[in-house]
């Protein structure tokens, strides 16, 4: 509760200000220029995993087979990452069947582990079954309890009942933290289900990075606002706090249960070249969704209209040229510049930005 309650509260002040004030003058102006340094942060962490994960041509090709999968033929993540797990496995298995024996730094990591659990220094390392699955199912009850609860109260069909349906499939497949994931909320919830426009993910993300917490918060955001706009029976506000309330539930109980459950497994499992592999090339393909995440940002924020265009059964949203708006694209590469080039940390850049959209507004 700590951890979450601090950006929960804070988060759900902002966007209750972002709902109830939104078409305010100043605040579209705030917007503007954050909007500009989320771009800008977006592509720092298409450059900050891409070092870490492209470890070789065939990471490379997966990351680029993975964007091209989600920006092209719209491939839900889920399965991208099902794919990229299986890919993993496979080559993991080739890979240890040349492969020469383990480096001495994993040896002597392996021993030091076995000698800790033999001695009595380490219970927590040695998994025991029993434990694990009490945990599971006390999670489970704590999980899908309030699904159950909202499915008899408002009915399957409600959209706090589909949030909360929606945001636990999104947290099963969070790999490598928030901006994959946001990538697959953005397909999903704006281009499927409309119950937010472009911009208004990118606002989210904008108000998310601004508040204590983790950023995977911008799905609260997203419930807020999609619960407010389709209420159903409700009344909106009660709906918008309900829907955040559900999607903040679903999103950080599903990671403590993996938490409680797996931690007395990590090292089993570290110690498995095969699994390693599978993750690894996750990780590759969540650059490839990433990238399209970013894209996808520029799009909508740099260009008033974009288009589709179709090869085939392959769909592509490209820009209208004539429509950049040539304020934010300045701002966003300021902002690039600013974060790649000199290192300038995040809530510097954030002010920086935020002050350019003010100039800009006043300017105009």
């Amino acid at each position: 509760m700590l951890f979450v309650l601090p950006g929960m509260i804070v988060l759900g002040i902002l966007s209750w200000v972002y709902v109830r004030y939104q078409n305010a003058s100043f605040i579209a102006a705030t917007f503007f220029g954050l909007k500009a340094a989320m771009l800008a942060i977006v592509i720092e962490a298409v450059v900050r995993i891409g070092r870490r994960a492209l470890k070789s041509r065939f990471h490379l090709v997966l990351a680029g087979a993975s964007f091209l999968a989600i920006y092209a033929f719209g491939v839900p993540f889920p399965w991208l990452v099902l794919a990229a797990a299986v890919i993993g496995l496979a080559f993991g298995r080739s890979a240890n069947a040349t492969a020469s024996s383990p480096s001495t730094a994993t040896e002597a990591n392996d021993y030091v582990i076995d000698r800790m659990v033999e001695n009595g220094l380490a219970h927590h390392l040695a998994p025991k079954w029993k434990p694990a699955v009490r945990t599971t199912v006390a999670c489970l009850v704590l999980w899908v309890g309030p699904l159950i609860a909202a499915s008899l109260w408002l009915g399957s069909d409600h959209i706090v009942t589909r949030e909360g349906w929606f945001f636990s499939q999104a947290a099963v497949v969070t790999f490598d933290g928030a901006y994959a994931v946001l990538a697959y909320v953005a397909q999903h919830a704006v281009d499927d289900l409309g119950w937010l426009r472009p911009g208004e993910m990118v606002d989210g993300l904008a108000l998310a990075e601004t508040t204590p917490g983790p950023l995977i918060m911008v799905l609260q955001f997203v419930g807020f606002v999609a619960a407010h706009r389709l209420p159903g029976s409700l009344d909106p506000w009660l709906a918008a706090c309900l829907g955040a309330l559900m999607t903040t539930w679903v999103t950080f109980v599903p990671s403590f249960l993996f938490v409680l459950v797996g931690a007395p497994f990590v090292e089993s499992i570290s110690r498995a070249p095969t699994l390693r592999a599978a993750l690894s090339a996750i990780t590759a393909a969540v650059v490839g969704v990433v990238l399209n995440l970013s894209v996808w940002f520029a799009l909508h924020k740099i260009f008033r209209h974009t288009a589709i265009r179709s090869i085939g059964i392959a769909r592509f949203e490209v820009p209208a040229w004539s429509s950049v708006n040539a304020l934010a694209l300045l701002i966003a590469a300021a902002a690039l510049l600013a974060t790649l080039r000199f290192k300038v940390p995040l809530g510097w850049l954030l002010l920086g930005s935020l002050l350019a959209g003010w100039a800009a507004w006043a300017w105009r």
